[in-house]
């Protein structure tokens, strides 16, 4: 472990003990606390009060069953989590995710790096995060109405938009958010139009809130690359993953002159010199919903699909991991370091390991956490809640605008926090005692709450 300060020690030793068996909440409480020791130096009543035991203790955990019923006739059941983990600056505001993967600690991990993240955005949201094991691939939309409509059955009753506005996540796209949101309608007999963002255009949902993230991604590093004085124009990039996020980072790369060599899913990775055609790859997972595999078999004339290796294999000037969490390890860093990488910013939340992230710093990487580098996503979100209160709809110029602003503020914002406490061109360390520090002056100002 780096250096804690002594006097977070024992509070990091009670955060640990108490959430036993859970390595993700784990690793993003430490990644926080490894920065801390710099502002504990300088305003050491951040250490007292139990201020800091607030910040990692969830407000509100929620565990529930979800009972459903697939096209065969049988039920099925599987396990609904949302964790509030912090209300300090607004309304609980964080994703849902759908995927075998999820359990409490992973939505605790998410929750607590939510509530810096949208601290960073510098908009009126609190964080946290929720979801299920449901795994919504190779499922009928019939069977995924009917698993959604049993989520929301239960999870309404946490929910309003001045408590909590979920959003999607991983699995959770405009389908599962529409069936979701008129299965709360028809619960409350309320149309709540801010209690869930993500929704389509139909719906109330904010243009430009699907590419936000990803175009946010691109934003937050074309700022970074002009503090090197270059730019996107002619660098070559891998992007991991093929879903939302990735899908509108590679949109936004190649629309400022960038090109996209490499993309991936969970059962690997294409690598198309000629530039990923991103039409096609919309086809396949927004349309067609088939593997990234279809891809070099549709495509041809070069494009090469492979299962072994690592899409982090592959030289590139930047590295955009955009899939899931922990996905970039040391050894994947150590290649791309070794390749000349200039720039790694997360699109996904917390998918490079410490040692990787490790290797970048050490290396002179220009590194951008997920906490700071993927907040256009609910920053965007944020915005489509303003447009519903005052039942405004705003073109995609005018949020797309506002995205890039956001995007702009919170780089500005890690690069003059780490000068401004020793560490220049530390993003990692901007990042955390940004987001810490706002959310500490509001829980402290709140009283013990």
């Amino acid at each position: 472990m780096k250096s804690i300060d002594r006097a977070l020690e024992p509070i990091l030793f009670e955060v640990l003990r108490r959430n036993a068996g859970e390595p993700e909440f784990h690793q993003a409480v430490k990644e926080v606390f490894e920065s801390l020791h710099r502002v504990i130096e300088r305003h050491p009543r951040y250490a007292d009060g139990g201020l800091i035991e607030r910040i990692c203790e969830p407000e509100r955990q929620i565990i529930f069953r979800v009972p459903w019923i697939d096209d065969q006739g049988k039920v099925r059941v599987n396990r609904g989590f949302r964790v509030q983990f912090n209300s300090a600056l607004g309304p609980y505001k964080g994703g849902l995710r759908f995927h075998p993967s999820v359990n409490v600690g992973i939505i605790k991990f998410l929750g607590f790096e939510q509530t810096f993240k949208n601290a960073l955005t510098g908009l009126p949201i609190g964080g946290g995060k929720g979801g299920s094991d449901f795994d919504p691939r190779e499922r009928s939309d019939g069977e995924i109405m009917r698993f959604c409509q049993s989520f929301m059955t239960e999870l309404y009753r946490h929910l309003g938009e001045y408590t909590d506005v979920p959003a999607g996540d991983i699995g959770v796209g405009g389908r599962e958010i529409g069936y979701m949101f008129g299965q709360y309608k028809r619960l409350t007999n309320r149309y709540e139009s801010g209690v869930l963002t993500g929704k389509g255009l139909a719906l109330g949902g904010a243009r430009a809130r699907k590419e936000a993230t990803g175009y946010g991604a691109v934003y937050f590093v074309e700022r970074m690359l002009a503090t090197k004085g270059t730019d996107l124009e002619g660098k070559r990039v891998v992007v991991s993953g093929s879903g939302n996020v990735s899908i509108y980072t590679m949109e936004k790369v190649l629309s400022l002159g960038g090109t996209v060599v490499a993309c991936s899913d969970s059962g690997g990775y294409v690598v198309d010199e000629a530039g990923i055609d991103l039409d096609l790859v919309k086809e396949l997972k927004e349309v067609q919903r088939k593997r990234i595999s279809e891809y070099a078999v549709r495509k041809g004339n070069g494009a090469r699909f492979f299962t072994e290796g690592s899409v982090w294999n592959v030289p590139c000037d930047i590295a955009m991991p955009s899939a899931t969490q922990n996905e970039l390890m040391e050894e994947d860093a150590r290649s791309l370091a070794k390749n000349g990488v200039i720039a790694v910013a997360e699109g996904a939340n917390m998918p490079c390991t410490p040692g990787a992230i490790d290797v970048f710093r050490k290396a002179g990487v220009l590194y951008a956490p997920g906490k700071a580098a993927n907040a256009g996503g609910v920053a965007t979100s944020a915005l489509e809640m303003q447009q519903n209160a005052a039942r405004e709809s705003w073109t995609f110029e005018q949020t797309e605008k506002r995205l890039a602003g956001i995007m702009r503020d919170i780089h500005d914002t890690c690069a003059e926090t780490a000068k401004e406490y020793g560490a220049p061109g530390d993003y990692m360390l901007g990042a955390n005692i940004a987001g810490f520090v706002r959310v500490a002056e509001a829980v402290r100002e709140l009283g013990v709450t």
